[in-house]
This record gives C-alpha cells, sequence and structure tokens, in this order.
C-alpha cells in the first residue's frame, strides 16, 4: 500500500462517494449506497481469499455453474454475500451472475428499486488453489421498466448505458476500482482498520504502454489478423514498438496491471470459440467502462464493445481493451486480414 505522506488527505471510500453524490444535485443517495455495499462486500470476500486454505474453501463443491464450469467453494461464497447485501435494500429491480442461469428477482417481501447489479462474483476463480489473484467485477444500470420486478429487458444492456462499473482485485492487497463515469478511482484496503483508502486517485492510462496481455497457448487458433497482430505487438511487421509479454490467467489481474502500467489485454475468439469466451453483461461492459474512462478503448476487433447490444444472459464477445492505439490496431489487422 502507498505510504501516507504528512499532511496528506486521508479519504476513504465512504467520503469519496459521498463527496461524488453531492455534485448530483439530483441523486437520491441510492447509487451511493448501492457502491458502498458492493465495497463492504469486497471486504468479506477479501477476508476468504487471504485465508482460503484456513477457512476451507479452497476446492470444487462438484457442481457446474450455467457455463459449464466447475463451482468453487469461494465462488459460493462471493455469491451469498453481494446477494445477501443487495436482495432487500429497495434499490435494485433484479441481478444478475455469471454464476446463475436466469435473472436474479428480488423476493417479493423486499421493495424494488430503480437500478440493476450485474456481477460476476469471482473472476479467475480456476486460479483459487493455486493463490493467484482473483477479483470481483460488477456493472450498475438503471432499469428500462417503469417499476415492478425486473425483467430481462432491464437486464439486456448496452455498454454505453452503464451507470457505474469497476471490480475489487484480491491480491497482495485488496483494490477496489470503480467509475462513476467521471474518471477512474481506486482504493487500497487496510486491513489494520478495515476500510478502502483513495490510493489512486484520477488513474489514467500511461501514454507509454508496457504490456500485452494474451493467451499465446492458444495462438495456433488464431486468425491471421490476430496472429499478425501479436507480431507487430513484440516489434516485428514493421512495428515501431515492442511491448513485454504479461499473462495471469485472470483478466481481472491482467487488465488491472494494465490499467496502472499501460498496455492492451486481448482474448479473441478463434476456432474452438468462434463467438469469443468472455461474458459481455459480466466482464466486457465493466472492464472496458473502467479503461475507457482511464482514457483507454474497448473492442470486439470490429466494432466498440460500448455498442454492442446483449441478446442473451450469458452472451459472450472477443475483447480487445487498453490503451486507445493498441486497440485500434488490432481493428486494422483484422479488417486487413480476416473475413468478417
Amino acid at each position: 500500500m502507498p505510504k501516507i505522506k504528512p499532511g496528506h488527505k486521508i479519504t476513504t471510500i465512504e467520503r469519496h462517494i459521498m463527496d461524488r453524490q453531492a455534485d448530483l444535485p439530483d441523486a437520491t443517495g441510492a447509487l451511493t449506497s448501492l457502491l458502498y455495499d458492493i465495497a463492504l462486500a469486497g471486504k468479506l470476500i477479501a477476508s476468504r481469499t487471504t485465508r482460503a486454505g484456513l477457512a476451507d474453501i479452497l476446492g470444487g463443491t462438484g457442481q457446474e455453474n450455467i457455463q459449464g464450469e466447475e463451482v468453487k467453494k469461494l465462488d459460493v461464497y462471493a455469491q451469498k454475500v453481494i446477494y445477501q447485501l443487495n436482495d432487500h435494500t429497495g434499490r435494485l429491480a433484479a441481478m444478475g451472475s455469471e454464476e446463475e442461469d436466469e435473472i436474479i428477482p428480488i423476493p417479493d417481501k423486499y421493495p424494488t428499486g430503480k437500478y440493476v447489479l450485474l456481477f460476476d462474483p469471482l473472476d479467475g476463480s480456476s486460479n483459487i488453489d493455486f493463490n493467484v489473484s482473483v477479483g470481483t467485477i460488477f456493472a450498475i444500470f438503471k432499469r428500462k421498466t417503469e417499476s415492478g420486478p425486473g425483467t430481462l429487458e432491464d437486464v439486456l444492456q448496452k455498454g454505453a448505458d452503464i451507470v457505474a462499473g469497476g471490480y475489487m482485485v484480491y491480491g497482495s492487497s485488496t483494490m477496489f476500482v470503480y467509475s462513476t463515469g467521471d474518471g477512474v478511482h481506486g482504493f487500497t484496503l487496510d486491513p489494520s482498520v478495515g476500510e478502502f483508502l483513495l490510493s489512486h486517485p484520477n488513474i489514467r492510462l500511461p501514454e507509454k504502454p508496457k504490456y500485452y496481455s494474451a493467451n499465446q497457448g492458444y495462438q495456433s487458433r488464431w486468425t491471421e489478423g490476430i496472429q499478425r497482430y501479436t507480431r507487430w505487438l513484440r516489434g516485428e511487421e514493421g512495428a515501431d514498438r515492442s511491448l513485454s509479454l504479461r499473462y495471469i490467467g485472470s483478466m481481472i489481474a491482467d487488465i488491472h496491471r494494465n490499467l496502472l502500467g499501460g498496455g492492451v489485454f486481448y482474448y479473441p475468439s478463434d476456432s474452438r470459440a468462434p463467438t469469443g469466451k468472455l461474458r459481455v453483461l459480466y466482464e466486457a461492459i465493466p472492464m472496458s467502462f473502467i479503461i475507457e474512462q482511464a482514457g483507454g478503448y474497448a473492442s470486439t476487433g470490429r466494432s466498440p464493445i460500448r455498442d454492442l447490444q446483449p441478446t442473451e444472459l450469458h452472451q459472450r464477445t472477443p475483447l480487445f481493451v487498453g490503451n486507445k492505439d493498441l486497440v485500434e490496431k488490432a481493428e486494422e489487422f483484422i479488417a486487413k486480414y480476416d473475413k468478417a
């Protein structure tokens, strides 16, 4: 965690969110409280990730989620925490989770609100057993319907309509990174006081990127455009730069590193996954929102992620996200060498 200099103003996440609310005269406080409850969920999840082996929550449950992936014990805990902190508050019309087949309704005994919350409770959970960084991703939208229980229409929204989004990454320290459309702000959890403190105000992608992140174990499945693009990133194909490969295998950790250090993360479609692998609603939209708020760009390889209209709850997409010029270069290679 960064050292706090003498005279430095200490800003908690609650204070920061409240200050942003004060700038909006029509704000009701519902979004502010929703964001703070998400941060609280992150604290609870972080308390388990840092002692996962001791708490006997490593390993699988023997079940599969809607994606056909083995459900980890910590996945189940993260899902439960986020749901239980948000099902009764009257702020949400519905929720959606990467772990659930259908939208998650608000119980009838509780009031519904004007927002919907979409989340991936534990991105990178296949790495839990190996002590690799994992995280939670979230996106918040205003509902489309007027009142009553939330519907699929409320959930299937473009990235351009997002109200707030962000993520928490659980690693050597726990960070909460979020935006409400006025830039990106990062907070580090101080475990000695149990509070997120502002450590990275107004994050911007560095102008000189350092890294590219991709699973080159799948390179043989990639199209010619993607393979040429990868060579360009390495300093070939007429490139005027050369980036270093860094790939953790947890998308949230890879994008977090590139947000702070500059670079591009990409997970293209390939011969085995022609529509891509990453989930539009739970991964691509919120992470793209953060990167774009920090001055970057996110694309399917042919068009902006923010313009993609989801038609299914668990729709997948290729994703290229990072410094704007690097992502635009990917679009150039794809347009030139790959058929639409």
